[in-house]
């Protein structure tokens, strides 16, 4: 049985490396480039890019960073 405690410590040594990745452009699954997913322009001005793995992500490209997608943008 997994306890609250050993899955906190997972997600506090996952995370970091989860936003290392996404820092770099790729994705937080595969480790894949987020450039090569399918694009959709938003109103908003920034993309919505679904990734091969269907993970989705969202690309501001005025700070030109990527970012998980909320649930309500989904």
């Amino acid at each position: 049985m997994i306890y609250f405690n050993q899955i906190t410590m997972l997600k506090n040594v996952i995370a970091p490396i989860q936003a290392w990745l996404i820092s770099q452009g790729r994705c937080v699954a595969d480790g894949q480039p987020l450039d090569k997913g399918k694009k959709e322009k938003r109103k908003d001005g920034t993309f919505k890019i679904v990734h091969s793995c269907g993970r989705i992500y969202i690309y501001d490209s005025k700070t030109k960073k990527y970012r998980r997608a909320l649930l309500e943008e989904v």
